[in-house]
């Protein structure tokens, strides 16, 4: 999926975040008030930060004051002329609330497009799609896969690939690889390089990626193959391309669709991404994190790239030094170049 296609960029727009702005379970709403390249968002809902602003919930620049909202009617007071509603949370189990359910009804009455995250497909509802023909607007359910003719095996064609692809992988989940793996593409366009980059969640994709699939609701037969397909598209059209990875391959959970994301997108480089004060993973208390050095040998093991630079959320110089090669938190000024000229440099070898 390619939301740049489908939108006036970028596109004003609402973002539910009822409970959770700022928080590890809003995730898509933070990423997308912070990062998006396809949506200029004017409002977030969320009655619990409400009379804040999200630069006050992120502790970040967020472009602008942007209001937190009590409630949708006070959003659409603010946001009259939006053109996207942006549900940023996935609730527990995915499924859409019934509190939700009038809300997105009137933000389509108002025009509207709805984007969302939600494993519950509005796009495949018969009232869902009768209220949005009647309303002119459009469903994006971002993680719905794509049709079973788009699938196929991976078959080595990015081998032929003749642009840079750069992967950002992790030691766990939730350890920053999507905003990694963006602000990387941000560095290479400040560089004046015609940089793409490739999501493989909801996030990235509602962030801009130039191309993405939700890969956890690939067949993982099939899941290398899709990879294949996102990063050789992105680089017909760009001069590097830039991946999301998930999870970590030391994962006992999900190390399988780390590993097809790896072979299929076939880097010539690898960012590893990593929280130096974690020590078990996230949601998976009895599960230890393995670190560094163990993730490192993995990805030399299963792949012909090298790892060029740890992305940390600790000291980039302490980190560099205890690994023995480059660091950076993009969360400072210098992180993200560090990282980026680390890449390079193993690109030109």
């Amino acid at each position: 999926m390619n939301l740049r296609n489908e939108f006036d960029i970028p596109a004003s727009a609402i973002v539910l975040a009822e409970g959770s702005f700022g928080e590890t379970g809003g995730k898509t709403a933070n990423g997308v008030t912070l990062h998006s390249e396809v949506f200029d968002v004017e409002v977030v809902v969320d009655s619990t930060q409400a009379g804040t602003t999200a630069s006050d919930v992120l502790g970040a620049d967020t472009n602008g004051d942007i209001p937190v909202a009590a409630t949708m009617s006070e959003a659409f007071e603010m946001a009259p002329d939006a053109a996207a509603l942006v549900i940023g949370v996935a609730p527990a189990g995915g499924e859409l609330p019934d509190e939700w359910v009038d809300d997105i009804k009137d933000a389509m009455s108002t025009g509207c497009s709805i984007v969302s995250g939600l494993h519950t497909f509005l796009s495949e509802d018969s009232e869902w799609q009768a209220l949005a023909a009647d309303a002119g607007v459009e469903l994006y359910d971002v993680r719905k896969p794509p049709a079973d003719d788009e699938l196929r095996v991976g078959d080595g064609r990015v081998d032929d690939v003749d642009v840079p692809v750069v992967l950002s992988m992790g030691t766990d989940c939730a350890v920053g690889k999507r905003t990694t793996t963006f602000e990387l593409y941000r560095e290479a366009c400040e560089r004046g390089l015609d940089a793409g980059w490739v999501a493989t969640g909801q996030t990235g994709i509602m962030v801009g990626a130039h191309r993405g699939a939700v890969i956890d609701r690939i067949p993982s037969d099939f899941t290398a193959g899709m990879v294949e397909d996102l990063v050789c598209e992105v680089a017909e059209d760009h001069e590097i391309v830039f991946v999301e990875g998930q999870a970590s391959l030391s994962h006992r959970a999900y190390s399988g669709v780390t590993l097809s994301i790896l072979h299929g997108a076939w880097p010539d480089a690898v960012v590893l991404v990593d929280d130096p004060d974690r020590t078990t993973r996230t949601h998976f208390e009895r599960f230890e994190v393995w670190g560094i050095e163990r993730e490192r040998e993995f990805i030399n093991e299963l792949s012909d790239a090298d790892v060029a630079a740890i992305s940390t959320w600790g000291d980039q110089e302490t980190v560099a030094d205890r690994h023995g090669i480059p660091a950076g938190n993009v969360y400072t000024d210098s992180g993200t170049s560090r990282l980026f000229n680390a890449a390079l440099e193993v690109v030109d070898e």
